[in-house]
């Protein structure tokens, strides 16, 4: 098992997409909701930004709907930066 600030460095480095607001969004999860996030919602994190830019970029912005309640639940606390998992 990899030490947690070696994971984050790589997941911070996985989010680098090239598109600012992509790597805005994606850095601020990974740097301020990822460690205390729980293991389910860091799954679907890491399947998330597996995804191609345009597809994520369409799920981010809301122009393609997530068919998946987790996955809306994780695209909602990405885009507000929101650490406590009420957001």
């Amino acid at each position: 098992m990899e030490p947690a600030g070696s994971e984050q460095a790589r997941l911070r480095w996985q989010c680098r997409r090239g598109l600012k607001e992509l790597d805005l969004l994606l850095e601020r999860y990974v740097m301020e909701v990822w460690p205390v996030a729980p293991a389910a919602e860091r799954l679907q994190f890491l399947r998330l930004v597996e995804c191609e830019d345009p597809e994520l970029t369409a799920l981010l912005s809301g122009a393609t709907p997530p068919g998946d309640p987790a996955l809306a639940a994780l695209l909602a606390r990405v885009r507000a930066g929101c650490v406590s998992p009420s957001c």
